[in-house]
């Protein structure tokens, strides 16, 4: 952040004025519901599925409000399971966050041999112009620069759920301008924007598909999340939105429409990241209700094995 954070509190109260790129749709610009110029992201040759741990999957340990575990201890935990990688979600990271504090996340990551692979943060892009989409442009900005300093590759970002009396087409196309008003900050700051399948306007692979063809940039693409589509046939709609992805979180378990929970098939889950040519990490993100602990390193293990 250039040292710019260290002067701030992130996540500061009150509205500050949108940025340049954002002010014509704070004004009620509207954005095209599809767009045909976007297309699954090109890559080719072998592929290796790298293994990492997302944060949330010991959220029980790292809540701040009662903190038994710190980030820095996360890391190292995950490097004792193997990991090549960690996502570092933004709700564990106390505040205001300093260069420093940073600059010892990155230094424990580096002599631990773990990656960031991810900087996950909690968002609301369901809203209409005015001072609440303000709030959270502005402390997506700060975001996209603090993980742009820790090197995280990608943010993990949410869209949102429509309002009462708002249609979800409606709703989509507020989400549109909210990504496009950031996203080119994103890509000043070398991040991407990876927008996860989580409910709500997303909640279906046409709804998130429709979003990333209408932001049309090269840094967003999707979080792909293997628990969160319920429709007759989630494998599917995860081997449709695959193409797209930029990051992957692996959860324990999926639920098909009208059918009880099952564990998730890694596997399939592998051959259709494969069919997608997807490079780079597989995130589990454990929410399970076994003890983390235990359950954790178990699924981490089987990771490593079924997608090899």
């Amino acid at each position: 952040m250039n040292g710019s954070i260290e002067r701030r509190a992130f996540f500061s109260q009150g509205a500050r004025a949108l940025a340049a790129a954002g002010a014509a749709c704070a004004a009620g610009a509207s954005w095209p519901a599809t767009a045909s110029a976007v297309e699954p992201i090109a890559r080719t040759g072998s592929r290796r599925f790298k293994i990492a741990c997302a944060a949330y999957s010991l959220r029980k340990y790292l809540e701040l409000q009662k903190a038994t575990m710190t980030v820095e201890e996360f890391i190292q935990k995950c490097a004792g399971w193997g990991t090549d990688g960690v996502e570092l979600t933004e709700y564990y990271i106390r505040k205001p966050i300093t260069l420093d504090a940073i600059n010892r996340l990155k230094r424990m990551a580096i002599i631990w041999g773990q990656d960031i692979t991810g900087s996950p943060i909690g968002n609301n892009f369901a809203l209409p112009p005015g001072r609440e989409r303000d709030r959270q442009l502005e402390a997506m900005r700060e975001w996209i620069d603090v993980s742009a300093d820790l090197g995280s590759p990608a943010i993990r970002i949410f869209a949102g759920s429509a309002p009462k009396g708002v249609t979800d087409a409606q709703t989509r196309k507020w989400v549109v301008e909210c990504i496009h008003s950031v996203c080119d900050h994103a890509a000043r700051r070398g991040v991407f924007l990876a927008i996860e399948n989580h409910g709500g306007v997303v909640a279906t692979v046409e709804g998130l598909l429709e979003i990333i063809k209408a932001v049309d940039s090269e840094w967003v693409g999707v979080n792909l999340d293997t628990g969160n589509f319920h429709s007759a046939d989630p494998y599917a709609d995860l081997a449709q939105a695959a193409p797209y992805a930029v990051t992957c979180q692996l959860k324990v378990d999926i639920t098909a429409a009208g059918k009880p929970r099952e564990d998730v098939d890694i596997g399939r889950i592998g051959d259709l990241l494969r069919k997608a040519n997807y490079r780079g990490y597989v995130t589990l993100e454990y929410e399970g209700t076994e003890e983390p602990l235990d359950a954790v390193p178990r699924w981490l293990e089987r990771m490593r094995k079924e997608l090899a």
